[in-house]
């Protein structure tokens, strides 16, 4: 009997079947990589765009209040000097006297080298935005940055907004794309990157309503992540003490997500107050004040920003669907995924590549392709294609045999209980349908049955 026996996920487990299974690569990997930078391979880049296409439709598509908006990577730099961000967007650089490898200080829990134990320097501060110049010639009137946030860009569009859209208040602006932080340290796989991607709201509101907008806010991301799946107990929020906060901050709480690596911030929401849009309204010269009808009162609005990284949801995620179970004398490795953010729906797995069966399969294959992320796999047995799926999170797999070519039925396999029935080909897509939005596995169609579970 071997002595595989099921564990927790950890970095190490993740990072292998992440390489292995197409989901993550270390950027520039022939060349020996680029720390902080990723790639994101053919079920990992699925994975990704399910995440931020189910926060956008969320939070966007199925509210009334909320508006989308997508501004350049590259902005005016007086956006940066308004907003503080050339002047103190830094963090504590510290260096090892002896290894020469230089650490954030906020992350030492001691003061010595983590590497070698070496002595290490006096604090000095770092920024951490990365500059670059616009034109051909590398000039100070040229020099801009790459945005370290995306917020700002719907700061300095509030007007816009509000001009086109004709929103009147409580209502946000939500933005994905992408941030670069030149970070003094990375880690943690793809927690802390220099290169990564945001999702991020701001939800402009009347002074006075702020602090219950902000509670809100706070449980409506909290249930955000309960929803995809989180386990409840790895989540809880952490408040910011007041001498923690931002300068511009009422309030600051954290999602934070119990992580192989410790507790850490998952999202962050915050009250930011109307200290942006005064701040951009000052040195532009142009008005954000909100003119209210009812009132007659023109103010500027305060604002609530929850601000989440695709890149620790996605990590967060995995770590969170992970599971190992028994399998005979192996270990059946599995990701729990939510159907709404599964990379790949279904997998259609014909039990023979002789040309008739293969014909047929491959036309059920043709017909599910526009409606699920379906994947094709014929290449060894179906014990280890099932396994296969099951570590890519597949949550059903559609096998077909000769029997199929007589009574046009297939077989569906649950990925999480390995249940599995008989049903018609006919109404295959509704039933399928049916089970990744949430109807019980075992409710058969007209003419189902099922059939003997497989073995562990």
């Amino acid at each position: 009997m071997s002595e595989n026996k099921p564990g927790k996920v950890t970095l190490e487990k993740l990072v292998s079947l992440c390489q292995r299974r197409g989901f993550i690569f270390p950027s520039s990997d022939i060349y020996g990589g680029l720390s902080g930078c990723w790639d994101y391979g053919p079920v990992g880049v699925e994975l990704k765009r399910n995440i931020k296409e189910t926060w956008w439709r969320n939070n966007v598509r199925e509210r009334d209040d909320i508006v989308g908006l997508e501004t350049s990577i590259l902005m005016n730099s007086k956006v940066w000097e308004t907003s503080g961000h050339i002047k103190s967007f830094s963090d504590p650089l510290v260096d090892c006297k002896s290894c020469h490898q230089r650490w954030k200080a906020d992350d030492l829990t001691e003061n010595k080298c983590p590497a070698c134990g070496g002595e290490l320097t006096e604090e000095r501060m770092f920024n951490t935005m990365f500059k670059t110049f616009v034109g051909p010639v590398e000039e100070e009137a040229a020099v801009v940055y790459l945005r370290p946030e995306t917020a700002q860009g719907m700061f300095v569009n509030f007007a816009n907004i509000l001009n086109t859209s004709r929103k009147r208040l409580p209502f946000g602006i939500a933005q994905q794309g992408k941030s670069f932080r030149n970070e003094i340290t990375t880690g943690n796989f793809i927690f802390r990157s220099r290169e990564f991607e945001q999702m991020e709201i701001e939800f402009f509101v009347k002074q006075g309503t702020d602090e219950k907008w902000f509670e809100y806010w706070v449980n409506e991301r909290l249930n955000w992540y309960i929803k995809l799946g989180v386990k409840k107990d790895h989540l809880r929020l952490e408040q910011h003490p007041k001498e923690k906060l931002a300068h511009y901050a009422r309030a600051c709480t954290d999602v934070a997500y119990q992580f192989p690596h410790g507790w850490a911030e998952l999202e962050g929401i915050a009250n930011r107050t109307d200290y942006d849009l005064k701040v951009h309204s000052a040195a532009s010269g142009k008005s954000m004040e909100y003119f209210e009808d009812e009132t007659k009162e023109h103010f500027i609005p305060y604002i609530i920003e929850p601000s989440a990284g695709v890149d620790r949801a996605m990590l967060a995620i995995m770590c969170d669907a992970y599971d190992e179970e028994p399998d005979k004398d192996e270990i059946r490795v599995v990701f729990h995924f939510h159907p709404d953010i599964a990379p790949i729906k279904v997998a259609i797995l014909p039990l023979s590549r002789k040309e008739n069966l293969a014909t047929f399969a491959k036309d059920v294959y043709t017909t599910l392709r526009p409606c699920f992320t379906t994947q094709y796999d014929d290449s060894q047995s179906i014990g280890r294609r099932y396994r296969r799926q099951d570590e890519l999170g597949t949550p059903y797999c559609v096998t077909l045999d000769f029997q199929s070519l007589e009574d046009n039925m297939v077989t569906i396999r649950e990925r999480d209980s390995m249940n599995q029935i008989r049903v018609p080909i006919a109404t295959l897509k509704s039933i399928l349908l049916a089970k990744l939005a949430g109807e019980d596995f075992l409710v058969l169609p007209e003419g189902g049955k099922k059939v003997e579970k497989e073995e562990k």
